[in-house]
């Protein structure tokens, strides 16, 4: 019987190793899977390479990751906003390599890792710093930039619903870079606010299907300061 969900988040994290390549959904903070990076930092895997759209708010969260010093690289298209303070230091003191790729790069070298796709040519940064030392070609007049995939070792979203298969459907905005994430890595941990039986989820619903879901942990639901719901 297939059956994907773990007792707990430290359980589910277990076997992520130093070195790994860890992919994390959300966009600044909506669809940040809080509480799986607060697993990691006390499981304690070292020099690992972060891919997540950008680079932590305040001190919490991937900041936090950050902070403790097991991260080697990020790979981002957002180092830098108001509240980046922990990024910032790192980088500037050279305690953090990082590797700037446009957001739709981002996106796209994710999803071309779980497509299978060896390379793509995108006309993204053609012409700037951010091409330099890459494969150019100029196809139909206009000229574009080769790009290769991004594969994880480790993906961490945070998911709406799950069931035991580990099909995934997400809250709104929160669903942002989840999908590929949980594509493009050999191994995805999904936290979900509600599990449910096999067949209660409508198969159209369902954005991320089990078969990119190594393991599902439900967490409780936190609501934020303002009231609201933490997306």
């Amino acid at each position: 019987m297939i059956n994907k969900i773990a007792d707990s988040v430290a359980q589910a994290l277990s076997g992520v190793q130093d070195g790994a390549t860890v992919l994390i959904g959300g966009f600044g903070t909506s669809g940040n899977p809080i509480e799986l990076i607060d697993g990691l930092i006390a499981h304690g895997a070292r020099e690992l390479t972060v891919v997540n759209n950008n680079a932590g708010n305040g001190d919490a969260g991937l900041a936090a990751l950050l902070k403790s010093g097991q991260v080697r690289k990020i790979i981002c298209s957002f180092p830098r906003q108001a509240d980046s303070w922990v990024f910032d230091e790192l980088y500037r003191s050279g305690k953090i390599e990082l590797e700037l790729v446009p957001q739709g790069n981002l996106a796209e070298r994710m999803r071309a890792a779980g497509a299978g796709i060896g390379a793509f040519f995108c006309p993204t940064a053609y012409g700037t710093e951010l091409a330099k030392g890459k494969e150019t070609r100029e196809i139909n007049g206009r000229h574009y930039v080769l790009e290769y995939p991004i594969h994880g070792d480790v993906a961490l979203v945070k998911a709406e619903k799950g069931d035991r298969w580990g099909n995934l459907t997400y809250r709104m905005s929160a669903r942002n870079f989840g999908p590929v994430c949980a594509m493009a890595a050999k191994y995805t941990v999904a936290t979900v606010h509600e599990l449910v039986e096999l067949g209660e989820l409508d198969p159209e619903a369902v954005v991320t299907p089990g078969i990119f879901v190594s393991r599902v942990v439900k967490v409780p639901r936190v609501a934020t300061q303002a009231g609201g719901i933490r997306q």
